[in-house]
């Protein structure tokens, strides 16, 4: 066999030895390697920098792109974020697209302030997504991972599954709105953990079961529950509360208005207790509510006549009955509220009207229709006001009906008018 001539030995070695180099370096550079780097933080701490997923890029060599963020707090919220933006399956109007980067406080929808355990660091402390139309399946891994979050606003989108019962770690959260959802599950009892919690509003969603007694003595301004499928009578008696706004229409609340809760909730501006399954009937204690604004109870199984002391309701200006199986007359210190703007009490067996109502009635204000009064148009026949009258409704302690829990100055006629017409009492 004749030898290979040592050009050719040459040759082929360089040949081979450039073929290694080019695999070499396409190894090296068939990724990027993209690091984030916290202002201020450059000594050689394991937490300051942080790999991002790799993402493709060219055979040759880059340089790795640094995300630099203004505060530490800050780089602990991006990956919780990208991670919440890779779950989010329709966005019509296009927010994620400004979640890109490291300037964190101008994605849209996010607020940036000073926590309050350090006035000199910068933190996500407030987000607002009201109206943006985002679905994402939940919202678990979010909200509970926002260590700093303050307020957190989310009403009118498409969020799914349930509220985590992590939320108990966000020490600052003090405002929670995810109304207008498609959440569900057991009321978040975890709220009940939060104490700096003062506005709650979990309106149309459908969450099920029964609300936590805790959550109506909680630090509440707003307690928003209308519109779910919560199922439960309410709470016996209560000790004070400070809610202003109670909403609880729309549910499958059953059993009488305690006159304990009222007693408690004294402070109410707007009770909605409408479309709901609530019976028995009215307790005295409603007087109590003076500073109500609104208070609505229709549209349930309410019963027995008006109590007097609805009259001591000096600020009420929407006060409605409508659709229940009330019956007696209609006191006159009801329709001598100065404030009032409607009082709606048809669709019940009302029998007597007197001349300040009938007033009312002229301005608009008083909606009597569909009763059992003989001397006023669009009233039950009278076979239907007679079938229901013929069988007693009678209701515990009926000397309160006439109690008066406030001083009230005088008006014509007095508050000792009271005709004998209520059907069966004792």
């Amino acid at each position: 066999m004749s030898k290979i001539p040592g050009r050719v030995l040459l040759f082929l070695f360089f040949n081979l030895l450039s073929s290694l180099v080019v695999h070499a370096i396409a190894n090296s550079s068939d990724s990027k390697t993209q690091d984030f780097k916290v202002e201020g933080c450059d000594h050689g701490w394991s937490h300051c920098k942080q790999a991002i997923t790799p993402q493709p890029s060219s055979l040759l060599p880059v340089e790795a792109e640094v995300l630099i963020f203004e505060d530490l707090r800050l780089s602990v919220v991006y990956p919780v974020i990208q991670k919440f933006k890779s779950v989010i399956t329709s966005d019509p109007l296009g927010i994620t697209k400004t979640w890109v980067g490291s300037d964190i406080c101008k994605y849209k929808g996010f607020y940036c302030d000073n926590p309050p355990d350090n006035k000199s660091a910068t933190a996500v402390a407030s987000i607002d997504f009201n109206g943006f139309q985002l679905s994402a399946p939940s919202l678990d891994g979010f909200l509970d991972q926002l260590p700093d979050i303050a307020v957190f606003h989310a009403n009118s989108n498409n969020f799914a599954g349930t509220i985590s019962t992590n939320i108990t770690r966000l020490p600052y959260l003090y405002e929670l709105d995810v109304s207008n959802n498609r959440l569900s599950g057991p009321f978040p009892a975890a709220v009940v953990g939060l104490n700096r919690l003062t506005f709650l509003d979990l309106r149309f969603n459908f969450f099920t079961g029964s609300v936590p007694p805790q959550v109506f003595v909680q630090d509440l301004d707003f307690l928003l529950i209308n519109n779910n499928n919560f199922m439960q009578s309410l709470p016996n008696s209560l000790s004070t509360t400070h809610i202003l706004y109670l909403t609880l229409a729309n549910n499958k609340f059953s059993g009488p208005i305690p006159g304990g809760i009222v007693k408690a909730l004294s402070s109410l501006t707007e009770v909605l207790l409408l479309n709901n399954s609530l019976s028995g009937c009215l307790p005295y204690e409603l007087g109590s509510l003076d500073e109500a604004i609104v208070f609505d109870a229709g549209s349930n199984r309410l019963t027995g006549p008006l109590p007097f002391s609805l009259g001591c309701l000096k600020n009420v200006e929407q006060l409605n009955f409508a659709g229940n199986l009330l019956y007696g007359m209609v006191p006159e210190v009801i329709c001598a509220l100065g404030n009032l703007v409607n009082l709606s009490l048809s669709d019940n067996y009302f029998t007597v009207v007197g001349p300040l109502c009938r007033i009312l009635i002229g301005r608009g204000i008083l909606n009597i229709r569909n009763n059992c009064i003989p001397d006023l148009p669009f009233q039950r026949p009278i076979v239907e006001c007679a079938k229901f009258l013929a069988f007693p409704r009678i209701c515990p302690r009926m000397w309160s009906y006439t109690f008066m829990p406030c001083m009230l100055p005088p008006f014509n006629p007095p508050i000792s008018f009271i005709p004998k017409y209520w059907p069966h009492l004792p």
